[in-house]
């Protein structure tokens, strides 16, 4: 399933943080902005992944949104 996020990006003295503004708590962060872009991708699957483990004893439905 392909879903689509999106994002805020910053430079930084560091390089690039990046979060998901979606995901409350999911952000990563990257020495190029290439980088901080494949993390975040990384970090939303998890963030996922770890949401519909929380969910796993829950009735879950799915429901289409048109904004």
């Amino acid at each position: 399933m392909t879903m689509q996020y999106r994002i805020a990006l910053r430079r930084s003295e560091e390089g690039y943080s990046v979060s998901c503004p979606a995901l409350p708590g999911c952000w990563s962060q990257g020495e190029t902005e290439h980088e901080a872009l494949e993390n975040i991708k990384v970090a939303i699957a998890e963030y996922l992944a770890a949401v519909s483990d929380s969910l796993e004893d829950q009735e879950v439905r799915v429901v289409e949104v048109t904004v």
